[in-house]
């Protein structure tokens, strides 16, 4: 196994993954030199701040305002008038992006800006960021000291047999109890192919594919044997793959099977139990290690730990609920129920009673007694409020009273209730360019937009394609109670190939289309749609055909020249405000930085 962990030697402190930009905060809340200090009391008052950075128009980091600071200021008798760029600011060692956590870990402060070379603000370090860093470099270090006694003790201990080949198909380990099985002496077994070594073996096509397979039939010297095969992946590249022998006959799966048939009664009981898992939705359930969905993964655990609202951005189709439910999950209003809004799904004239809910007698046919409206039964927990951008002009405006002073009123009613939730929005439009065409209230958009949360699309995390595939191809053959399938490797090359304009969706209903129409247990390129196949697909020509300003993720596509020329004109029609730059291309303020930086963009 020593082929695969080789790298544990390497210096944690040049790890990546203990960069500071990794762990950091980004903050949502700053001050400008321009505020006054009682401004900076409501806001740390608000949300519960220990501090607040101070940036000018540029971006550009001045100091920080601590809770304790402002406090003594105000107990001196001095006013709330006066404005922040006249008092002084403390002083902190500024630290980069690119820093390791483990280097100013000694420094004795609550929390470090974290500037770019040119100035710029991008988050702040605190301790609790601190804290998680070094929970993670204390796991890999014990990892690094313990694992080749573990991985040996689970190999020759394993009960299944185990086997372990390189990219090339080359067998790397092979454990006492496939050596049993197949008679063949480990130390005859490693260095040789795995044909050589396994009858009927797919290992080999494993570290090709990509493609996971768990549960499926292989003749192994004339027995019928129940085989895992799973791909090992180290920085974004199949470096080998693992086989595991489950079960010694098929005979074992019948009586499991024989098992699962008097349990059926206890099927209803298992719907209602994957109800409740589906509404107590973690991070971890959300399939993908790829860059991006990783980073998002990261900011979305950051965000539950507070109350502030998110603003849930992506294309449809995406994965917009999912994180939704995620965020409540780890959130402190988890024990609360979750509640799922679709804006665009009702009518305007009923919306406003939908959501605040509306008393006995207020129009006809009105129920008796009055209802509850979603803002009610969401108390205490999260109302999630999807497809933001389809809401009328008229109800954002009492949203954003809703929001501001957290009570709200049933129609027809007299008195007012408060309100204890907390609020996620979603939407697959541009709400910056809504609120330019007076589409789109600017000052909910800046309420909503605390947090954001962008989910990349599929094609760029191409990454994760075979993993759902895997996934999904295994949920459909159990829901329609069909023997497993798999695909060729010609078949997963088109679809990772494939743009995916539906994203996850389009990725799900194709698996289900091929799963229920293809009769063969091995589903090959030349059974998948039409519009899926390259000799009928151009990615090429469809990027073309779309630039406008919210499609950053698509000039990856056209190269880094026409990724300069969105970010050129995001920042004149935002008059130069990175801010806005970023919500106008759909991206994160630290992700502008770090394009504007690398393309040298003035």
């Amino acid at each position: 196994m020593h082929v695969f962990v080789s790298e544990k030697e390497q210096n944690l402190h040049k790890d990546e993954l203990f960069r500071v930009k990794n762990w950091m905060t980004p903050s949502p809340y700053f001050m400008t030199p321009g505020q006054s200090l009682r401004e900076a009391a409501n806001i740390i008052v608000q949300f519960h701040l220990d501090y607040l950075p101070v940036i000018d128009e540029n971006d550009h980091f001045i100091g920080i305002i601590s809770s304790g600071k402002l406090l003594n200021y105000f107990a001196q008798g001095n006013s709330g008038d006066t404005f922040v760029r006249s008092i002084p600011k403390i002083n902190l060692p500024k630290i980069r992006p690119n820093d390791s956590i483990l280097d100013v870990i000694s420094l004795p402060y609550d929390h470090l800006p974290v500037i770019d070379d040119d100035g710029t603000f991008f988050g702040v370090l605190t301790t609790r960021d601190l804290l998680d860093g070094l929970s993670k470099y204390t796991y890999q270090l014990k990892q690094q000291q313990n694992v080749d006694g573990v991985l040996g003790a689970i190999l020759e201990s394993a009960y299944e047999g185990i086997a372990v080949v390189d990219e090339n198909g080359i067998v790397q380990e092979f454990n006492e109890a496939y050596s049993r099985f197949t008679g063949i002496k480990r130390e005859e077994a490693i260095g040789r192919h795995v044909t050589e070594v396994i009858d009927n073996t797919h290992l080999h096509e494993t570290v090709k594919t990509g493609v996971a397979e768990r549960g499926v039939l292989q003749n192994i010297q004339g027995h019928d044997m129940v085989v895992h095969r799973i791909p090992i992946w180290r920085n974004n590249k199949i470096v080998g793959a693992i086989g595991m022998l489950i079960f010694e006959g098929v005979s074992e799966v019948y009586k499991i099977y024989e098992k699962l048939q008097k349990n059926e009664k206890r099927k209803s009981d298992t719907l209602t139990k994957k109800q409740e898992r589906d509404s107590r939705m973690t991070l971890d359930q959300i399939i993908g290690t790829s860059e991006g969905i990783t980073e998002v993964k990261r900011l979305a655990r950051k965000a539950a730990r507070t109350a502030a609202t998110v603003l849930i951005t992506g294309e449809s189709g995406t994965g917009k609920e999912m994180f939704a439910k995620s965020i409540h999950h780890l959130s402190p209003f988890s024990t609360g129920p979750f509640i799922s809004v679709n804006c665009g799904a009702i009518p305007e004239q009923l919306i406003e009673s939908e959501l605040f809910g509306y008393e006995d007698g207020a129009f006809t046919g009105a129920k008796k007694g009055g209802k509850p409206g979603k803002f009610e039964l969401a108390q205490n927990g999260t109302i999630f409020l999807d497809e933001m951008g389809e809401m009328p002009l008229v109800m954002q405006t009492k949203l954003l009273r809703v929001l501001q002073e957290k009570e709200a009123e049933r129609v027809g009613g007299v008195k007012k209730y408060q309100i204890n939730v907390r609020v996620i929005a979603a939407t697959n439009r541009n709400l910056m360019q809504m609120v330019e065409k007076g589409e789109f209230r600017e000052d909910l958009y800046y309420r909503l937009n605390i947090i954001q949360l962008h989910i990349p699309p599929l094609r760029e995390r191409k990454k994760d394609i075979p993993v759902l595939l895997v996934h999904y191809l295994k949920e459909i053959c159990e829901r329609y109670e069909m023997p497993g399938k798999t695909f060729t490797s010609e078949a997963v090359d088109e679809l990772i190939s494939y743009p995916w304009r539906g994203n996850i969706r389009e990725l799900v209903n194709t698996v289900e289309q091929l799963v229920t129409l293809v009769d063969g247990k091995v589903m090959d390129a030349h059974h998948l749609p039409e519009s899926v196949k390259k000799t009928e697909y151009s990615t090429n020509k469809k990027m073309k055909q779309s630039s406008t300003i919210g499609s950053i993720e698509e000039a990856k596509y056209l190269g880094n020249k026409k990724e300069v020329e969105l970010i050129i004109d995001a920042l004149k029609k935002a008059g130069g405000n990175k801010s806005k730059a970023a919500a106008l291309l759909g991206i994160h303020r630290t992700t502008l930085y770090q394009k504007i930086k690398k393309h040298g963009i003035s």
